[in-house]
């Protein structure tokens, strides 16, 4: 099939809002037979307090362009990881993907197929059963409208101190109670504590969000009649999951593995999706909304059940490529063609990683049980932009080869290399397997899951080669979770669309045909025997899994729209409905075009494998970051 020439998206950097307190990450499933992974595209992994990629570097968006430009050049390219077919033949178009985080809108889809949207705001009567007895109306005017002002500062860090006293006037057990139960009621995320100075009471309100946040949740009553987990829709814009999760987490002092969720979704974009979380009021929860940024939290009721990741039946995407350089007749051969074929279901490039020591090689390295490897490839001294402290702790690894030594360099030892330098500190060199299971556990198999992605990218790419859109004798398709080999009878009535390749495992087949024997042939250039995908250490023990060759999308729409101003979002989002704000409106004259696009995949698809199809694109950073530099130039 012949590739068209090559012309790539580019990214530019857009708004950027805060909120505070960041931590955490959950666990992925290890053993999947046929793949259900959970996320709509790998978000960068979490390692506790910073957002991470997968070598540590924290990633936050504020490097400048130059010096992010240079740390691209040395960056993978769709190429490195087996991503190289297309499977229609119309002419490819530029846009910009991303110029802001709200051209990219994802809705979940829920276990019972519907779109989960944020429209309702309000608390459900049965929440409003409250822990304790209902206060007296008298009760909930025991503070000051000036002491609610401050309180309020408090709450948003807006004010210079970091505690508000409240002098107790009666100073009897009841009204302490009144007044701690009012301030915690009505300013969720701030504590209160008793204190006397000078012989005067004192009740004392301070930030719950910081060192005593992750303390033990109080007991609450809670009524037999009602589900044990409230149920809400999250909202939220230039954020990912976790991130979002450790906020809510710190201001309700719980743990974050209090919170259930079905799958983690984009940071730069603005999604929606349906999160539980065990005996928190809907209540308490709607208080939040009050002080949240970029967050909203609504559609609230109460289920018996948490949520678990990979439930959910896809993602919806509204997503806007704009500044386009094709006709709307290209417009209408490529949107036409990926609704009805599809495309090719490669792993998306934020699979392997953004530096220039691929995920995969160190994946690699795990699975050949080279450990002296792994250790060289994440702490080694690489090309490319680094943050000052990691290139000093580099440096001081390859000099010393001290863990201490170069653990000292590191401001945030929580980074990747300082889990790792931290377990050779413990452990000694001579246990690195030890010292390497520092890292969460997540972290750890995202290096060997990467390894398993590009194998079946090349895998893909190579049936695609030899047999193109047709299933054939000797394919795979799926019967249940077993996986059963086609013969040339059956091939002939059977779709691409029901074909699926394997992720190499020792619970998995193979394909007969001569593209399925490619995967001995590979894993033995690469030092791996097909045949023993067990490791000595269970956790890397790769079972495999199914993954389909061709996904075709659902609900497609699309228009061509123009618009004169960059800043204006071009999507009506949940929350603007929700506050009654207009829609969009486009200007037919406009001297901008954009294709604003709609589309269902199922979970564990990357859109931007589907805006690659369409626009003949190729997303890896290092390219997006080139294009980006001449289109500012």
């Amino acid at each position: 099939m012949a590739e068209p020439e090559h012309v790539s998206v580019t990214v530019q950097v857009g708004e950027k809002r805060g909120c505070p307190e960041e931590e955490g990450k959950d666990t992925p499933s290890k053993k999947p037979k046929v793949e259900k992974d959970h996320k709509n595209g790998d978000p960068p992994v979490k390692v506790d307090e910073e957002e991470e990629g997968p070598d540590g570097e924290a990633v936050d968006g504020e490097e400048e362009g130059e010096t992010f430009a240079d740390m691209m050049k040395y960056g993978l390219t769709e190429l490195d990881v087996g991503i190289l077919r297309y499977v229609s033949d119309h002419e490819g178009f530029s846009g910009i993907l991303k110029e802001r985080y709200s051209d990219f809108v994802v809705h979940e889809i829920n276990r019972q197929g519907q779109i989960v949207h944020l429209d309702d705001l309000s608390v459900p009567p049965e929440a409003e059963e409250a822990p304790e007895p209902e206060p007296k109306p008298e009760d909930c005017d025991v503070l000051t409208e000036e002491q609610k002002k401050k309180l309020g500062e408090l709450q948003l860090f807006k004010n210079k101190e970091d505690a508000v006293p409240i002098e107790v006037m009666e100073d009897t057990k009841e009204k302490r109670t009144l007044l701690h139960k009012a301030i915690k009621t009505q300013f969720p995320g701030i504590e209160t504590k008793t204190e006397e100075k000078e012989g005067r009471k004192f009740i004392v309100a301070y930030h719950a969000a910081g060192k005593k946040a992750l303390a033990a949740p109080r007991k609450h009553f809670w009524p037999k009649n009602r589900g044990s987990f409230c149920h809400f829709v999250l909202y939220k814009e230039n954020k990912d999951t976790m991130d979002a999760i450790n906020v809510l987490s710190k201001f309700l002092r719980l743990r974050p593995n209090m919170f259930s969720y079905m799958g983690t979704k984009d940071k730069r974009a603005v999604t929606v999706q349906e999160i539980a979380v065990l005996k928190i009021t809907a209540e308490r929860l709607s208080h939040l909304n009050k002080c949240l940024m970029n967050l909203k939290l609504g559609n609230f009721c109460y289920k018996n059940h948490p949520l678990k990741l990979g439930e959910l039946q896809g993602n919806h995407f509204t997503i806007v490529i704009r500044n386009i350089s094709g006709t709307d007749e290209q417009v209408e051969q490529a949107m036409t063609s990926i609704k009805a074929t599809g495309f090719i279901n490669y792993y998306g490039m934020q699979r392997f990683g953004t530096t220039a020591v691929p995920t995969q090689q160190v994946g690699k390295a795990i699975l050949r049980n080279d450990w002296n490897e792994v250790v060289d490839l994440i702490l080694k001294p690489r090309p490319g932009a680094e943050k000052e402290f990691l290139v000093r702790c580099r440096e001081e690894w390859a000099k010393s080869q001290d863990p201490e030594a170069a653990l000292k360099k590191l401001p945030n030892k929580r980074c990747v290399e300082g889990q790792l330098l931290r377990g050779l500190s413990m452990y000694g060199k001579k246990n690195i397997v030890t010292a390497f299971g520092m890292l969460p556990r997540n972290n750890r198999l995202m290096y060997v899951h990467s390894y398993q992605s590009v194998v079946w990218n090349t895998m893909v790419s190579r049936r695609i080669d030899a047999f193109g859109l047709k299933a054939v004798e000797g394919d795979l398709v799926l019967k249940g979770t077993t996986a059963h080999v086609l013969s040339a009878e059956e091939a002939e009535t059977t779709s691409i669309h029901d074909t699926v390749m394997p992720l190499p495992g020792f619970d998995v087949i193979y394909p007969t045909h001569h593209v399925g024997k490619g995967y001995r042939e590979l894993l033995t250039a690469d030092g791996l025997d097909i045949d023993n995908m067990r490791h000595k250490v269970k956790d890397y023990s790769l079972a495999g899994a199914y993954r389909r060759i061709i996904i075709r999308p659902t609900d497609v729409s699309w228009e061509v729209i123009q618009y004169d101003d960059p800043r204006i979002s071009l999507v009506h989002s949940d929350f603007e409905k929700l506050e009654n704000k207009p829609a969009p409106v486009y200007n037919k004259e406009g001297k901008h075009r954009a294709l604003r696009m709609e589309f269902s995949l199922p979970p564990s698809t990357y859109a931007t494998m589907a805006i690659r199809e369409v626009l003949k694109v190729d997303t890896s950073i290092k390219k997006q970051t080139q294009l980006n530099t001449t289109w500012f130039n």
